[in-house]
């Protein structure tokens, strides 16, 4: 089964802020950045819940871990059905916290 994978407009603001910020400084760097967001999003379309909680409570708000050179990002989603999947946040793992 595959999930649909959406992003809120904020997370849509955080892909382009983070590509954003890697372009002024290495186009190739910004490139293999989005390159592995969108490896994320493709996992997110085969395995949601192979992704952490987010929150102890809540099954279905998770984060993924997405590697890139020394740190990486963490992509907040919800699994809103059996069939879809909303990306509500990405943060460099060195930004504070979007929780």
């Amino acid at each position: 089964m595959s999930f649909t994978v959406r992003f809120t407009p904020e997370a849509e603001d955080d892909m382009v802020r983070l590509y954003s910020f890697l372009l002024r400084e290495n186009l190739d760097a910004a490139e293999q950045a989005l390159a592995a967001l969108r490896k994320a999003v493709d996992l997110l379309k085969e395995f949601p819940f192979s992704c952490r909680k987010a929150l102890p409570d809540n099954s279905f708000l998770r984060e993924l871990l997405i590697p890139f050179g020394q740190s990486g990002y963490v992509m907040l989603f919800e699994i809103e059905s059996e069939h879809s999947v909303t990306v509500l946040a990405i943060r460099h793992q060195r930004e504070e916290d979007y929780h």
